[in-house]
């Protein structure tokens, strides 16, 4: 079968390429054409377009970009048409893949499976008219999905588990090799390390890394402070971004790092759910412009309490969060301080993640969506 997939960042990349991984064990005839990344290009089909092309966050890069955001919802949607799969298979990314989902919808009779739904019970929630209308089938990752789509609007999905537990144990299972290699490899002083995941956009980056960095340079005496960089941004802007502070530039490490790491300092995302499952102790940062207005915003338009999976998983505040005015190089030091070793919240917050992971539940994601995906095609056939 013919499988078209979008995804419109990092993360959507690394869960799309596991997911067309498991379609080919199931279907040995599977074409893949997608917008998408290197990981996915790996897994064999046609890179359309890369994601580093699509990825604009925030008000104004939208803004500044959107010839170009509007030219590549365009030809995706022409391109999909043009290549008649048999499904087409949206990884998250709402604001571009609920547009080619309505088009598709409107124009063709190929099926509209999403793979990661849309985190619509944050914010937007009105857009499950969209979902219901534009989206045969829906595959979520995050447990408490289920009562907030099939209790509160009524829309059957698809829990198949979370692919980072598969993601990070996959990496568990594979690595082979030492602290003393990677301090070796990579020419580390041997000190303990801080990670620093500062996001996979430049707007997150510009946003929290220098803040970040600050407050953990107060350690830097007796720890290492280690970034790990997205794959999809150049080494100059981080260096912009660094302005000369002592922080050593890791690229496709990000496991390795938090393999070893102390503690870590996260932008919200995937990250910080991956970080839990590594056991690093970790303080959530998201800085905005305009914080005290953002702040505001978000006590009384957010539909949900916290920001980082983690929390969300678990139901209630494992690791804290900085956001918007709160993320202050002050406050960020504080919170660091009390996760490090020695200190009682840091006994806390490992044993909260250990209650979040078994929310969870059992490893093998990509297998069971795939396995669903092909089963629910090979029915409508």
């Amino acid at each position: 079968m013919r499988y078209y997939l979008i995804v419109g960042e990092a993360s959507g990349d690394l869960h799309a390429s596991h997911l067309m991984r498991e379609l080919k064990l199931k279907d040995d005839k599977a074409e893949f054409r997608f917008f998408g990344g290197d990981l996915m290009k790996a897994q064999g089909g046609t890179l359309v377009r890369h994601y580093k092309d699509l990825a604009y966050m925030g008000f104004i890069p939208v803004l500044l970009h959107l010839k170009t955001i509007l030219r590549n919802m365009a030809m995706c949607k022409r391109d999909i048409v043009d290549w008649q799969p048999d499904v087409l298979i949206l990884v998250d990314y709402p604001g571009f893949n609920l547009s080619v989902a309505e088009y598709v919808h409107k124009h063709t009779s190929i099926p509209v499976y999403y793979y990661i739904s849309p985190k619509i019970w944050a914010w937007k929630e009105y857009r499950i008219k969209n979902i219901k209308r534009d989206v045969d089938e829906l595959f979520s990752i995050l447990p408490f999905e289920v009562d907030f789509f099939e209790k509160k609007h009524h829309y059957p999905i698809h829990y198949v588990g979370n692919p980072t537990l598969d993601e990070v144990e996959q990496y568990k299972t594979s690595a082979s090799d030492s602290l003393a290699d990677m301090i070796k490899d990579n020419s580390l002083s041997g000190k303990p390390i801080i990670a620093l995941l500062s996001g996979s956009r430049k707007q997150e980056i510009k946003d929290n890394l220098a803040i970040m960095v600050k407050a953990a340079s107060t350690y830097r005496n007796d720890y290492e402070l280690v970034l790990a960089a997205a794959p999809n941004i150049e080494p100059d802007f981080y260096q912009k971004q660094l302005r000369g502070a002592e922080v050593k530039v890791l690229y496709n490490q990000t496991y390795r790092i938090l393999r070893y790491a102390t503690a870590a300092l996260v932008t919200s995302g995937t990250a910080t759910l991956e970080t839990a499952i590594f056991r690093v102790p970790q303080v959530v940062c998201y800085y905005v412009a305009c914080g005290k207005f953002i702040s505001f915003l978000r006590r009384h338009l957010l539909k949900v309490k916290h920001i980082s999976l983690v929390n969300l998983i678990a139901g209630k505040e494992i690791v804290k969060e900085l956001v918007a005015d709160e993320m202050t190089i002050t406050n960020v030091r504080s919170e660091l301080d009390m996760i490090l070793p020695g200190r009682s919240e840091r006994e806390i917050m490992l044993n909260g993640y250990k209650d979040m992971t078994d929310r969870l539940g059992e490893v093998g994601a990509p297998s069971k969506a795939a396995n669903l995906i092909y089963s629910l095609l090979m029915e409508h056939k």
